[in-house]
């Protein structure tokens, strides 16, 4: 709103100052201080309202120190997270921006999925929240309406061919855009993949069925992350900091695929209007590191379901949106192996019981994290040196820039 706002005044009356607002950077600056503040400030209000309603965290007994003290902390701090990261988003995005409206409702419909479940296991007294398959039907859900939208909006498009470096105005006219399935291999020469491709089989014309395939793939990449960060949310700002990391990692990645320039000296995908991701991503970043000051051992809120779905979610769709998702494995290793250690330890279990007549564990306890903790790892310990393994996957992830 205000970006309109005052991109009327330098228009119309060329108040001094007010063409700041055109530059994303200054926007993304803006964007991060007001997160920061609305989370922290209002931050504490919410925490003690939702101590008022009493909707504090029910704790299972597992075993783990100092988990039974953690019995009636406030959840559902995710509402932090989203309230700080929407505010300055409205105020300072271009709200018709393809890429922005797609964040907002990916925001919002996640968080909603998350409310829910936290809804149910705080007021429902029902300890396993909503049912699996309803919280898959709603990543399905989120994935058909982002592919679909991506694939079929004409206001997605990438310019792959850039012919000469920028030397009048209207240089940009010049350039290749087309609709495109394409994404970005890390860490490959000429390292395009089209998923069209995987239709070549099926003979000529295939191109026009390839958008079975894209949207087949956000569809898992948003199931696949959201469920991976749900995972990671189990002690005092594990969830929060390892997402800090590669949210401001993609932001990098958002600016830099959004600017033609530095596209052209990169050499990578031009993603034309995607740097406006970038204003998302600084409030929301800011969001995550103001949630950080309560979130951090011990805690005095957690972000619940209504948290830690959103932000795989907003993780997932950024990825895609910037022809990045092949990256995510790498970027979101903590996730990664959060997700890969629950489907090893449940598999081995089944299996050996099956085999065995006795179910055996690789890990002591899963998700990842949960392992540590059962070896006597204090939790401050175990989240800083995830935080230190998610900034070293940040840094390996930005080599592939120019690394192939």
């Amino acid at each position: 709103m205000l970006y309109y706002l005052f991109d009327y005044l330098d228009k119309t009356f060329d108040v001094p100052g007010a063409g700041a607002f055109q530059y994303i950077t200054f926007r993304s600056g803006m964007a991060v201080l007001l997160s920061l503040a609305l989370s922290t400030i209002f931050g504490k209000r919410i925490i003690n309202f939702l101590r008022r309603q009493q909707i504090g965290e029910t704790v299972r007994e597992l075993g783990l120190e100092g988990q039974t003290q953690k019995a009636g902390t406030p959840t559902m701090g995710g509402i932090i997270i989203i309230f700080s990261t929407l505010i300055p988003v409205l105020l300072l995005a271009k709200l018709n921006n393809i890429y922005v409206i797609l964040l907002i409702v990916t925001t919002l419909w996640m968080g909603t999925i998350g409310f829910i479940d936290d809804y149910i296991k705080i007021f429902k007294k029902d300890k396993e929240g909503l049912k699996g398959i309803f919280k898959v039907i709603g990543q399905v859900g989120l994935g058909l309406i982002v592919g679909s939208v991506l694939y079929f909006s004409p206001q997605v498009t990438v310019k792959k061919e850039i012919f000469s470096f920028i030397k009048t105005e209207n240089a940009e006219k010049t350039y290749i855009e087309e609709k495109s399935t394409a994404t970005t291999i890390p860490f490959v020469k000429n390292n395009e993949l089209d998923y069209a491709e995987a239709l070549r089989p099926l003979g000529e014309g295939y191109q026009n069925y390839a958008w079975l395939v894209f949207i087949a793939m956000t569809i898992f990449v948003i199931t696949a992350v959201s469920n991976g960060a749900n995972l990671t949310d189990g002690i005092d700002g594990l969830a929060a900091g390892t997402s800090a990391i590669s949210v401001l990692t993609l932001g990098i990645f958002a600016f830099v695929s959004g600017n033609i320039i530095f596209a052209k000296y990169l050499n990578i995908m031009y993603i034309p209007n995607s740097g406006e991701i970038t204003v998302y991503i600084a409030a929301f970043s800011g969001a995550l590191i103001g949630f950080l000051w309560y979130n951090t051992y011990p805690a005095q809120v957690f972000m619940g379901d209504t948290g830690s779905l959103t932000i795989g979610g907003i993780i997932a769709v950024i990825a895609i949106a910037i022809r990045k998702e092949l990256l995510i494995p790498i970027l979101c290793g903590i996730f990664l192996a959060e997700n890969l250690s629950v489907v090893i330890q449940v598999s081995y279990f089944k299996y050996t019981k099956k085999k065995y007549g006795e179910g055996r564990r690789i890990f002591l306890m899963s998700p990842l994290h949960h392992h540590y903790q059962k070896k006597g790892y204090h939790e401050s310990k175990i989240v800083t040196r995830f935080w230190i393994v998610g900034i070293l996957l940040a840094i390996f992830s930005l080599v592939s820039l120019k690394l192939r």
